[in-house]
C-alpha cells in the first residue's frame, strides 16, 4: 500500500523559517552544527543493511538546487527500470544556476515519479502569490528568477503546475519521506506544512523512534545519515559536496559530484 499526504502546498499556517543555509549543518559556525553533531552522535549506531532484492527498486533523490549536471549524472548512474519508482525529495530549485533546466528534465522523465514539496518550491509559491518576497530572493530564488529570464511572468503553465502539484509526504508500507522532516507524537493528518518543509530541531532532537524509517532531505550533511528510523539525504550538492541517491530496499547510498560553481 502506498499513500500520500495532500494539505495543499499553497495553504500553510505561520511556523518558524530558517535563512540560513550556505553551510554544511555539520560544519563548525553553523547555526545547527550543536543539535545536530550530537544528534547524529545519538543515532551513530548504523542502520541494518536489507539484502539485495528482485523486485522493483526505489531510488530517493535528495536536494537539487538548480544543479543539472550532477542530476543527470546520477540518473544515469542508477538507470531505473520500467517497474521502479523514483522519488524526489524536494528542492529542485534555488541556489543553482540552473533551476528552469531542472524542472523541465524532471518532467520530461519517463520513470515513475514521486515528486515532494520542499521549503524553495514553498517560498516560490509564497513569492508568486505575493508573500514573503524577500525571504524567498534573499534565500536562493534570485538564481532561480535568473534562470527563467529574470521575470517570472515567462514561468511556463506546465512549471506552476508542477509547483502546485508537488505533494507534502509519501508513505509506503515501509518507510515515510518527506522534505524536512515531521513533528514528534503529532498524527500525519496533523502535520502544518511548514514543520514538513522546515523543520529541524525538534526533529533532530527527538529521543524517541519514529513508527518507520523517515527518509528526508532539507538538512546538508557531509555524509548520509543512515540510522535506523531516520536517514538523510541532503549532503550539499550545491554547496560542492555530492548528489546523493538513496536505493530500497537494500539502503544502498549512490552519488556522484556535486556542483562546481
Amino acid at each position: 500500500m502506498r499513500r500520500d499526504v495532500r494539505n495543499g502546498a499553497g495553504s500553510c499556517a505561520g511556523g518558524p523559517r530558517d535563512g540560513s543555509g550556505g553551510r554544511f549543518a555539520s560544519e563548525r559556525g553553523s547555526p545547527h552544527a550543536g543539535a545536530i553533531s550530537g544528534w547524529m552522535r545519538m543515532l551513530k549506531r548504523p542502520a541494518r543493511s536489507m539484502p539485495p532484492s528482485d523486485g522493483p527498486a526505489t531510488y530517493v533523490i535528495g536536494d537539487i538546487h538548480g544543479c543539472l549536471q550532477p542530476l543527470q549524472w546520477l540518473l544515469q548512474k542508477i538507470a531505473p527500470q520500467p517497474d521502479d519508482e523514483v522519488v524526489f525529495i524536494g528542492d529542485y530549485i534555488d541556489r543553482g544556476p540552473q533551476s528552469r533546466e531542472v524542472v523541465d528534465h524532471v518532467l520530461g522523465l519517463p520513470y515513475r515519479c514521486v515528486f515532494l514539496l520542499g521549503n524553495h518550491e514553498k517560498m516560490l509559491l509564497d513569492f508568486l502569490d505575493g508573500t514573503d518576497e524577500g525571504l524567498y530572493l534573499a534565500n536562493g530564488g534570485a538564481s532561480t528568477l535568473k534562470s527563467y529570464g529574470g521575470d517570472f511572468s515567462t514561468l511556463p503553465a506546465a512549471h506552476l503546475s508542477f509547483f502546485r502539484s508537488l505533494r507534502l509526504m509519501y508513505e509506503t508500507d515501509g518507510y515515510l519521506f518527506v522534505h524536512a522532516g515531521i513533528r514528534p507524537l503529532i498524527p500525519l493528518q496533523d502535520q502544518m506544512v511548514d514543520d514538513l518543509v522546515w523543520i529541524r530541531h525538534e526533529f533532530f532532537q527527538f529521543i524517541g523512534r519514529f513508527p518507520k524509517p523517515i527518509v528526508f532531505g532539507h538538512t546538508p550533511l557531509r555524509q548520509v545519515l543512515l540510522s535506523e528510523d531516520r536517514i538523510g539525504i541532503d549532503t550539499g550538492c550545491v554547496y560542492g559536496g555530492k548528489l546523493t541517491c538513496l536505493k530500497l530496499p537494500e539502503r544502498e547510498i549512490i552519488q556522484v559530484p556535486g556542483w562546481r560553481g
